[in-house]
């Protein structure tokens, strides 16, 4: 006999759109709206946007505390929610689609003014809305909104271009004649740029941050990639601009993203936040890792420093580490690119591959590409070196220029300690310099520790490990081997902070 009965919430079991349009999941749109003060739920005057609403949840759930909220202000059961829906929950689709399930999440029905509608409204959108955008070929090459290739996204009508409105208006706050008080959601997170021939990506999520912030809400939150934290394309400008946005009250971090979203691998983690206009002062930093949490209240950058220490926990090790004032183990590892073999096809994308052989010649020295461990060492005529033919003779310690995903329990360096004449394809960086052979095992050595990885992958939080991931690593005399308990003795740490690394760092 049947005595009970479980009904899902059907917005728990949406299939994701993409890695980069992302449905988010009741648990975490309720998390982000805890984080909002509590008595904004019982003011009716109190006005919230969802500008790129994908399946309605976040207005669903602030209309479930708003009812709740408002009972008391409003007792009429009917008289509440119309009010709620009309007067202050509002949406913007980032397509017809999904202006449409939100519609039917939100009303229960995808035309606001049929009678299947919880609340009659005059028109089909009511106050969820798809309002169609165009890109804007400023250069006849690039969308001056958002910087996507005209070939890629210049569609026949009838097909989606994904011109987002709510960053494709140059006055976005005319779509609803409007000013609202909180701004919230879950952004598309990068668009694909074609790169010419190949294929590449350019990231978005930024841009509905600026524009929601320059509407100036008295409140912000939005749950996007991290990968911000260390800039690049696209994020310079948007990384100082947030890390300096002394209005950002808290940040929530992810390192795994499928701590928000199961099934889905956003390299780098996820986090949200929580941007309050009228706010001046340091950020309450929720740093989720490896199953653990912790919440500590500091400026998102410390003291002399230009990046974001991702994890808690390690603020106080990098600020011992940093008092002795060494120089830096970036200092020694050499630009991208070391030999000059990244070269492209003239007007596209698409790299030229170096032409290198499995056996060597009399005219040929070793050649380190990408998947040489399976197929072979490559050797390769020294002629085709067209930069820094001098390091190829030189000992030399090859790093790879992406490793890892950016966690500290999976992620560990791999090296080559190369003796003698060689070189290598981008795929790798370089550390030589007037260094001895036993020199160089030292540093390989050095490599290795715990100490070591735990300071690389403080700012390392995707698979790229460029030369500044390695700027909070100290130089050290390279004369004698070092090893972690030498390394924890000299700078000082605590039980508890050796504690952290030795649990948190992948095994060696």
């Amino acid at each position: 006999m049947l005595t009970s009965f479980h009904n899902p919430d059907i917005l728990t079991c949406l299939a994701n759109l993409s890695s980069d349009e992302v449905f988010t999941p009741p648990n975490i749109a309720n998390k982000m709206l805890d984080n909002l003060p509590e008595e904004i739920w019982s003011d009716k005057t109190v006005t919230f946007l969802d500008p790129v609403s994908k399946s309605g949840v976040f207005l669903r759930e602030i209309t479930k505390r708003l009812m709740q909220g408002l009972e008391g202000e409003i007792p009429n059961v009917e008289d509440r929610l119309e009010h709620i829906l009309k007067k202050q929950v509002f949406g913007i689709g980032i397509t017809k689609l999904t202006a449409e399930i939100s519609r039917r999440t939100l009303y229960c029905a995808k035309k606001a003014n049929s009678e299947f509608s919880i609340v009659n409204f005059s028109d089909e959108e009511g106050n969820l809305r798809y309002f169609k955008s165009e890109h804007f070929w400023a250069d006849g090459v690039k969308c001056k909104y958002c910087g996507v290739n005209k070939k890629l996204y210049q569609r026949n009508k009838g097909l989606e271009s994904y011109a987002y409105s709510f960053i494709h208006e140059d006055k976005p706050e005319e779509l609803f004649n409007m000013k609202f008080d909180v701004i919230i959601g879950n952004p598309p997170y990068q668009m694909n740029d074609g790169g010419g021939t190949g294929s590449s990506a350019i990231p978005i999520y930024n841009k509905f941050i600026e524009v929601a912030k320059k509407l100036k809400p008295r409140y912000c939150s939005m749950i996007i990639p991290a990968r911000w934290y260390s800039g690049g394309r696209g994020l310079d400008a948007f990384r100082k601009d947030m890390l300096g946005d002394r209005s950002l009250k808290e940040l929530h971090d992810f390192t795994d993203s499928s701590d928000c979203f199961s099934g889905v691998e956003i390299k780098g983690g996820v986090c949200y936040f929580l941007w309050e206009r009228d706010y001046k002062g340091d950020c309450l930093v929720t740093s989720n890792s490896e199953s653990t949490t912790t919440s500590m209240l500091r400026p998102l950058l410390e003291d002399g420093m230009e990046n974001f220490i991702r994890r808690n926990e390690s603020v106080e090790i990098i600020k011992k580490v940093k008092s002795k004032n060494e120089s830096t183990f970036d200092q020694i590892i050499s630009a991208n690119d070391p030999f000059g073999f990244d070269q492209r096809v003239k007007g596209k994308y698409k790299r030229i591959k170096p032409e290198f052989t499995l056996n060597k010649t009399r005219d040929t020295i070793p050649f380190y590409y990408q998947g040489w461990k399976k197929e072979g060492l490559g050797y390769i005529n020294k002629r085709q070196i067209t930069k820094n033919l001098e390091l190829a003779s030189r000992d030399k310690i090859y790093l790879p220029k992406a490793w890892g995903v950016g966690s500290l329990k999976a992620d560990k360096l791999e090296t080559i300690l190369a003796e003698g004449i060689s070189c290598s394809t981008e795929t790798y960086l370089v550390i030589s310099d007037d260094y001895t052979t036993e020199q160089l095992r030292n540093i390989q050595a050095y490599m290795q520790t715990k100490f070591f990885h735990h300071l690389a992958l403080t700012l390392k939080n995707t698979q790229n490990a460029m030369k500044k991931v390695y700027s909070l690593i100290p130089l050290q005399d390279f004369s004698k081997v070092w090893d972690d308990e030498s390394l924890y003795a000299k700078y000082g740490l605590t039980k508890q902070e050796i504690d952290f690394i030795e649990n948190t760092t992948l095994n060696k």
